[in-house]
């Protein structure tokens, strides 16, 4: 298999897109492995990747894509001035900072797992609770659907008015994330 720069370059970029975390081809002696979130070192331990990059330097490329050679190929002379130069690749995007404006008293819903978001208990009712709502303690402010379940979660110990909704209609929500910030009575 003859794999050039582009072709590595534009293969590194898709594995990028995709939830695949580690990828190996395999043709004659040479196999190549990439994987995703580590690299790796002389010594053989890991480290973890910078949340953006900017580019790939040759010593970088070789630190994240690490070919097991049987035996070692003869190297292409256009292939080695060609990674002499760094290869731009797509910046990774990183979360925004928390806007200034939210109020410190303000007090956050938590998901209390893993699913999918809903503001409303069916396609074609009303939400839950809008921005601007007053709710009561224990009052339904949304439903996450786990595992075909709706779980119904509910203003736990608050009062107050719905500051904002930070997640969108039918979005996957993780552990721990905030739902919404209510400010309290």
């Amino acid at each position: 298999m003859q794999l050039d720069l582009n072709q590595l370059c534009d293969l590194l970029t898709v594995l990028d897109k995709t939830g695949i975390s580690e990828l190996t081809l395999k043709s004659g002696d040479i196999e190549l492995t990439v994987r995703k979130g580590i690299l790796a070192s002389s010594a053989g331990t890991s480290a973890a990747l910078p949340a953006a990059v900017a580019t790939v330097t040759p010593s970088a490329l070789a630190a994240v894509v690490s070919p097991t050679l049987a035996s070692p190929p003869a190297v292409d002379q256009n292939l080695a001035a060609d990674l002499a130069a760094p290869v731009p690749v797509a910046p990774v995007a990183v979360p925004a900072a928390v806007p200034a404006s939210v109020d410190t008293k303000w007090v956050p819903i938590i998901s209390p797992m893993v699913g999918t978001f809903y503001r409303a208990a069916a396609p074609d009712e009303p939400p839950f609770v809008n921005v601007g709502d007053r709710i009561k303690v224990n009052q339904t402010v949304c439903i996450i659907e786990a595992m075909k379940l709706m779980n119904e979660i509910d203003a736990d110990e608050v009062s107050g008015q719905v500051m904002e909704i930070l997640v969108q209609n039918g979005e996957p929500v993780e552990y721990g994330q905030v739902l919404m910030r209510i400010n309290p009575d």
